[in-house]
């Protein structure tokens, strides 16, 4: 089991990144590409066109799979990592993307994250989407060190943005 999240440039530097958590707790079964428009990483787009990946990112899923909730067979996660317009842009600009099935989650409760202005409803984060999947594939154990690695991360609730955790 993989996890790919295909990096917007701007996000590297951002400290509201979470895409950073999934990457210090999963280790080698996390990576994490630049997306370039004009240069698709090429031993990816190979791994879709052979099948057995998912591409993570809101909407309806594969109608024409009868087992759309079904996460078993997926070797690879594919997750855009940026904020809702990069990851918009992203998934217009990749045409290889669209060729990946397309898995929708549906997370138990609402969105923690509360680092960035402007957060869809009912939408996750980077961590909060692979913690949902590492819960609907029984890795029960990961998803919660990196729940637990999450929750430390985010401002408290009723925290001022910008306030300092400790305040």
């Amino acid at each position: 089991m993989k996890f790919t999240l295909l990096t917007h440039f701007k996000e590297f530097d951002k400290r509201s990144n979470t895409g950073q958590l999934v990457l210090e707790i999963l280790g080698e079964a996390a990576e994490q590409l630049q997306w370039d428009r004009l240069k698709p990483p090429p031993g990816l787009v190979e791994e879709i066109e052979s099948g057995g990946v998912a591409l993570v990112y809101p909407g309806p899923r594969d109608q024409e799979k009868d087992d759309a909730d079904d996460l078993s067979g997926i070797k690879r996660f594919i997750l855009i990592d940026g904020t809702w317009h990069q990851a918009r842009k992203i998934h217009q600009r990749s045409p290889y993307l669209r060729k990946a099935r397309r898995v929708s989650l549906t997370p138990a409760g609402e969105s923690q994250y509360n680092l960035r202005k402007n957060q869809k409803e009912s939408c996750l984060c980077t961590a909060e989407c692979v913690i949902e999947i590492l819960l609907g594939i029984g890795m029960t154990e990961h998803a919660e060190q990196l729940r637990q690695r999450f929750l430390a991360f985010i401002r408290p609730p009723g925290a001022m943005r910008g306030e300092a955790m400790g305040s």
